[in-house]
């Protein structure tokens, strides 16, 4: 019987090779391990997202777990109301960050991973070429790995390890990132990093620039469409 993990997933481009680090022992644990995946959509790509999301999820045998995001707003990324920037993001934090959301994100996932009996959680998060949100930072990370284990039965009982938060891209470049998914056999063309969404990625916002870095530092063409020609 496999062992389970659970995969906060948000379907750009660094959630799908978070599942298979080429760290031997990251990879080893989760293809010997049955996946859940839990995801949250942004405001203005939720059917794509969602059917991206489904598609991959069927690649990789998971099963899939979608968060309501009704509460989730004074973000560009999940308010109406509030334009997600074209000239690339300013000092400081973001308006494009979403409050809590990854701790909201791994909070639910340990309380999950305790109920089907999972060991990991893992996420794609990095600290490096990222916004700036302050929830991607290993700080945050160890952080949460002290806090889930202070507050679940698995982390306070001693019978057997506690829950981990597994972090394989944390110290990778996007350009690292997109190689290690690439040698992996991540199917980039579901995926879509764009913060405005639609069938077609803008290419100027702060996502879509830094997943075009990523593509070039690493010297391949992004397999997905973009409104604006790129020079690969």
């Amino acid at each position: 019987m496999k062992e389970k993990a659970v995969i906060v997933l948000r379907g750009g481009s660094t959630a799908p090779p978070a599942w298979a680090s080429p760290k031997a022992k990251v990879t080893t644990y989760t293809r010997s391990r049955s996946v859940t995946a839990s995801g949250m959509i942004a405001k203005s790509n939720k059917q794509k997202k969602l059917r991206l999301f489904t598609m991959f999820a069927t690649i990789v045998s998971s099963t899939l777990i979608f968060l309501n995001r009704s509460a989730r707003q004074r973000s560009a990324l999940t308010d109406s109301a509030i334009d997600v920037p074209k000239d690339g993001e300013e000092g400081g934090i973001p308006v494009t960050y979403v409050p809590g959301r990854n701790m909201i994100f791994l909070s639910l996932a340990s309380a999950y991973a305790e109920v089907i009996g999972a060991g990991a959680i893992f996420t794609g998060v990095s600290s490096v070429d990222y916004s700036g949100y302050p929830d991607c930072r290993p700080e945050f990370i160890n952080s949460m790995n002290q806090t889930i284990n202070l507050a679940t039965k698995k982390g306070v009982s001693g019978e057997g390890p506690g829950l981990a938060i597994i972090a394989p891209l944390m110290h990778l470049t996007k350009g690292e990132t997109i190689e290690t998914g690439t040698k992996l056999g991540v199917p980039y063309h579901l995926t879509t990093s764009c913060y405005n969404g639609g069938e077609k990625a803008c290419g100027t916002c702060d996502s879509c620039r830094l997943r075009i870095k990523g593509f070039k530092e690493a010297g391949l063409i992004d397999p997905i469409p973009y409104q604006i020609d790129i020079d690969w």
